[in-house]
């Protein structure tokens, strides 16, 4: 099955695809431009319908606007590529999964989030959604995979020796980003892709949301500052007073809070949640997201910076470095049906990354550029293992991902020692 046997690098999403196919009608799968959703659907399907092909003048959305049902025609399982273009086919797809209730008929493939104008059902228990995104280093082939982070939780890692890892390795891995097509590409020509990225977004793609022509100083104002702030914890006033340091231009919170809710439509943000062990705790859902794009690159392209600059500034490449490695981590435990947060309380105890699995064990990860900082770190982590334990609630792993290590291993104080380049699923 697939319409591109043999031409295609395999996903990590590609087994959760597969599965969800087997539960529902169809599946939805939608994330950011450009990170593979329709090659990672076609390996799956039989036949296909893009949406936004302009052949014709652009036929197939013409016939999908003037009869949603016609472009569903044909062997399935059939993709429907860029739905969101004509948001009644939602419900088109609903209905012929309805009819008949077989599994695994469509696939929809989406790089926006439509309003649910034109949108009558939810496709609750029909269409099963998943969130793609671009490419880990493992999945790009820059991480070794000796490790898996199923390993961490089953208390099976053995040392092992991983390899030098440069610090100019690691800064261009985040200005070129897991965007597929840059796979092959040098740093100098891969770099202007997450560049293009975000001016079309500008551009281009905003506009194309609701057709509300916005400000383009201060939409790039905000992504400059987004970018300044990547990996923290700041709020839509401290954004405002940041875009308004740097920016002549007045800026106020509505406006702010109307291009943050685009931003996430078009999968170009994508924020870290606040985590607390206690489902009954209030800190889950009241604690601050840690902002990230939705790839490292992005950041460091709207900071217009070179991998020579990152190498000058190595504080502002540490939050660059630990955008790729919750990139990174959010993946991996998505693939175990996991979850990424990131931890704080109002005693400014913090954790960098929290993932916790569907059976309720939960890890807790420092992210350490140089090797230098690893018993810093682990020392962090052991301090906050006896606060959780104090409630009850301890975590399962602790670990230090790090960036210039040479060894994968477990320390004698239980603290998990592991190169982000040797990490997998």
């Amino acid at each position: 099955m697939g319409l591109i046997k043999g031409k295609y690098k395999s996903r990590i999403i590609d087994k959760k695809i597969k599965e969800m196919m087997r539960s529902f009608g169809a599946v939805c799968v939608e994330g950011p431009k450009w990170c593979g959703k329709t090659w990672a659907s076609l390996n799956q399907v039989n036949s296909v319908s893009y949406i936004a092909d302009p052949i014709n003048n652009f036929q197939n959305r013409r016939m999908a606007e003037l009869s949603p049902e016609l472009v569903l025609e044909g062997e399935y399982p059939r993709l429907i590529d860029e739905w969101q273009e004509v948001p009644q086919i939602w419900d088109a797809v609903r209905f012929v999964v309805d009819k008949d209730g077989q599994k695994g008929k469509f696939i929809l493939t989406g790089s926006s989030t439509p309003k649910r104008k034109g949108i009558l059902h939810s496709g609750a228990g029909r269409i099963g959604r998943i969130r793609m995104n671009s490419m880990s280093l493992f999945e790009m082939g820059d991480s070794s995979g000796q490790v898996r982070l199923i390993d961490l939780f089953n208390n099976e890692l053995k040392p092992i020796s991983t390899g030098e890892v440069k610090l100019t390795q690691l800064i261009n891995y985040t200005v070129r980003g897991g965007w597929p097509g840059s796979m092959e590409l040098n740093i100098e020509d891969a770099a202007r892709i997450p560049y293009q990225y975000l001016q079309a977004t500008v551009e281009d793609d905003i506009y194309r949301m609701d057709g509300i022509k916005r400000d383009v100083n201060k939409v790039n104002a905000l992504l400059r500052s987004l970018a300044r702030n990547e990996s923290t914890i700041v709020s839509n006033q401290t954004i405002r007073k940041d875009i308004l340091s740097y920016n002549d231009d007045q800026i106020d919170i509505d406006t702010i809070t109307d291009y943050l809710d685009i931003f996430e439509r078009l999968f170009l943000i994508d924020n870290q949640p606040a985590y607390n062990p206690s489902l009954r705790s209030s800190r889950r859902v009241l604690k601050s997201p840690k902002r990230h794009f939705v790839d490292p690159s992005l950041a460091v392209a709207a900071l217009e910076a070179t991998p020579k600059m990152l190498y000058n500034d190595l504080n502002t490449f540490g939050f660059i470095f630990e955008a790729l490695c919750e990139h990174d981590l959010k993946i991996y435990a998505e693939s175990h049906n996991g979850m990424l947060y990131h931890f704080r309380d109002e005693r400014g105890n913090e954790i960098d990354a929290v993932i916790e699995l569907p059976d309720g064990r939960w890890g807790a990860f420092e992210i350490k550029l140089g090797a230098n900082q690893i018993d810093a770190a682990a020392g962090e982590l052991l301090k906050m293992k006896e606060v959780f334990e104090k409630e009850g609630s301890a975590p399962d792993v602790l670990c230090v991902i790090c960036g210039m290590s040479n060894m994968a291993y477990k320390r004698p104080d239980g603290v998990y020692v592991v190169p982000i380049t040797a990490l997998r699923d």
